[in-house]
């Protein structure tokens, strides 16, 4: 099976086209390059990354539902529940769901497989946004910023603070990046970079445990490829 993945930045860019490009494979799930969603479309030319309108986003989905028409092809996403678009499709419905963002997310996610209408895109929106599989244990942080410690002893006090770290609020100030950033400023120059590195060093098994969305999504396109490793591909070592 081959996958088309639409980022909404750099940093979900990255970490798909890493980690969960390798970890797919043997489960006989190909990933292509992912590429970052359209937030604009001038003539001919499309403008990528970020997606401040849903409308320039859909088109784009669509026009790559057409020009890869195979059977054989799956089209999915990586996009922030933090700042949606405000014309996304079902959210006015979904926010009297706001106090349980699982139901709410859910319910945004069928919305937007009903607006595309193919039964080949499997839309994934995050909770409630990349950052949040960081607090899976922000420890890893001090691999980078070692001179960090007190920083990232208040984002594990956080951490503590929620079931999950998808739980963690999309408030403006309060949204996992938001935090990451209040405590390790120079995060945000370096979010494509670092982000998938701690990703990385955390451990695609332990995140899907401690993000419940997450796993579901990654379970889905494992199963893609039938759901079974190839007996004969080689072990991904994520004990890291």
């Amino acid at each position: 099976m081959r996958l088309h993945l639409f980022a909404e930045g750099q940093t979900e860019q990255t970490f798909a086209d890493t980690v969960l490009k390798q970890h797919l494979a043997p489960f006989g799930v190909y990933l292509n390059k992912p590429v970052l969603v359209a937030h604009a479309r001038r003539g001919r030319q499309v403008h990528r990354g970020g997606w401040r309108k849903y409308g320039p986003m859909r088109d784009d989905v669509v026009r790559r539902l057409k020009e890869d028409a195979g059977s054989d092809a799956r089209f999915t996403t990586m996009v922030d529940l933090y700042a949606l678009p405000s014309d996304f499709p079902g959210r006015g419905e979904a926010e009297v769901l706001r106090s349980d963002p699982y139901a709410r997310v859910d319910m945004l996610e069928k919305s937007w497989s009903e607006d595309i209408g193919d039964r080949r895109f499997i839309p994934f929106i995050q909770l409630h946004e990349y950052e949040a599989y960081l607090f899976v244990d922000v420890a890893k942080f001090g691999e980078f910023y070692s001179d960090r410690q007190g920083a990232i002893d208040s984002l594990a006090s956080v951490a503590d603070q929620h079931e999950s770290p998808e739980l963690i609020d999309d408030g403006q100030a309060t949204a996992p990046s938001k935090r990451i950033i209040a405590e390790i400023p120079e995060y945000g120059g370096a979010k494509p970079t670092v982000g998938p590195m701690v990703a990385e060093a955390i451990g695609l098994h332990r995140i899907r445990a401690a993000c419940p969305h997450f796993s579901e999504w990654l379970t889905k396109l494992e199963e893609l490829g039938g759901g079974q490793q190839a007996s004969n591909a080689p072990a991904i070592d994520e004990a890291q």
